[in-house]
């Protein structure tokens, strides 16, 4: 049986894309069921609407505090009723209340190999330190900035004329099938988590050349 998939999201929707194309020619044996945004501009809606997906759309500035907001969150999510919740350029730290709502069904992608550079501007920040290789980190998502187990890397080069724009197309080129990867493995129950491990996508080095 498929499982549900229900992307939050911020923006664009490159990686929601990836992953609802990939359910759409059997990559992935999922069903994206909803998409749940905290912008109205965003062009992820335009998508939803596209594939004919349920959209909910919940903006911070509509809320009294952050509780409210994230109580609307759970109560939004809960209502899609979700095998894995799959953050595509979320910009929101999730609740706490979230997070042990779903716990290890909510995924992430981070552009940087964690744990280095959490948090906002991560390209940026690897230029800045001097990194020869930076990269995408898939992640289940802990109560921390940008932790929790790790559940795929892929690294890429950062060359000397680097600027965060040419380093982030170049990390965006692999996001795509590594979060396609990470949700695949995730729906065919090949993820095996032992507190802050994650095992069953490594086990040959000749599937990463």
């Amino acid at each position: 049986m498929n499982k549900r998939l229900l992307i939050f999201a911020s923006g664009r929707g490159s990686n929601a894309e990836a992953i609802y194309q990939a359910t759409m020619n059997g990559t992935v044996r999922g069903t994206v069921v909803g998409v749940i945004c905290d912008h109205k501009e965003a062009a992820v809606l335009e998508r939803a609407k596209r594939w004919g997906v349920p959209a909910t759309m919940i903006e911070m500035k509509s809320c009294r505090d952050k509780a409210e907001y994230n109580e609307k969150i759970l109560e939004a999510a809960r209502s899609y009723r979700p095998d894995l919740i799959c953050l595509a350029g979320y910009m929101r730290i999730c609740g706490e209340n979230l997070i042990h709502a779903f716990p290890d069904r909510i995924m992430n992608i981070h552009p940087a190999l964690l744990p280095s550079f959490r948090g906002l501007h991560a390209q940026r920040q690897a230029i800045s330190a001097g990194v020869k290789v930076s990269g995408c980190t898939v992640h289940f998502v802990g109560t921390g900035l940008d932790d929790g187990p790790i559940i795929t890397q892929v690294a890429v080069p950062v060359l000397d004329d680097d600027t965060e724009e040419t380093l982030s197309a170049r990390i965006l080129e692999q996001e795509h099938p590594a979060y396609v990867r990470a949700v695949k493995a995730y729906c065919e129950d090949i993820l095996t988590i032992e507190g802050h491990h994650v095992s069953g996508m490594h086990k040959e080095a000749k599937k990463w050349e």
